[in-house]
């Protein structure tokens, strides 16, 4: 041991990484992506009764995260829940919190799928499962319906996005590189990289978990 800063001699202990889950709703270990696998998650939600550990709307975090604290950010169908005007502000706030080395990964609706399904006449069929329930193409476009009903209004959709305009969001609010691409079930996804991120090992660890991101 070190006598002047009683550090033990010896290889350092790796410190685990930290996602912030931004708009996590109540926990649940398969909410988390598997790419962050062995990660420390720090769950932030606008609505307390989820039990997050941060209670904020992810537009302005300063009072709950006042400085850049995190290595990546999950977020899980939470951004078509603001308005469009919100948008911006909150993938500002995602670029403050994060590390210069740091990245978000992002999945929402696509609404052009959700066209395409609204246009063949299955507005109200489901058209696939999730935990809360069937999921229709006007529950893609307005939030969940039960969920509402039952009182959830944090659950109403009040935007969308196409690969375009998410992509081109991104880019405006200042992240350094950014990549979208469709997924299996009506859902779009997009990595948002800071300056300093590994692009390569980041794009390897999300084709590992079977998200495959051309650049």
């Amino acid at each position: 041991m070190d006598t002047q800063t009683g550090i033990a001699d010896g290889p350092v202990a790796q410190v685990a990484k930290r996602v912030l889950n931004a708009g996590s709703g109540p926990y649940s270990p398969k909410k988390l992506h598997s790419v962050f696998e062995g990660w420390d998650e720090v769950r932030l939600d606008i609505d307390p009764r989820a039990k997050p550990h941060l209670v904020s709307s992810i537009t302005d975090m300063r009072a709950v995260i006042p400085e850049p604290a995190f290595d990546a950010i999950w977020c899980s169908h939470n951004i078509e829940h603001l308005y469009a005007h919100e948008v911006k502000p909150a993938l500002l706030e995602f670029q403050r919190v994060l590390k210069p080395s740091g990245f978000a990964l992002i999945t929402c609706p696509d609404i052009e799928a959700v066209a395409a399904l609204i246009v063949s006449g299955r507005l109200e069929t489901p058209a696939y499962m999730s935990p809360a329930g069937p999921v229709a193409a006007l529950d893609m476009v307005y939030g969940h319906s039960p969920s509402i009903e039952n009182g959830n209004v944090f659950m109403a959709h009040n935007t969308g996005f196409t690969a375009e305009r998410l992509g081109n969001l991104l880019i405006d609010s200042g992240f350094h590189e950014a990549w979208t691409t469709k997924g299996t079930v009506y859902d779009l996804w997009a990595v948002a990289l800071m300056p300093e991120a590994d692009g390569p090992s980041i794009q390897q660890s999300l084709l590992d978990c079977n998200l495959n991101f051309v650049r």
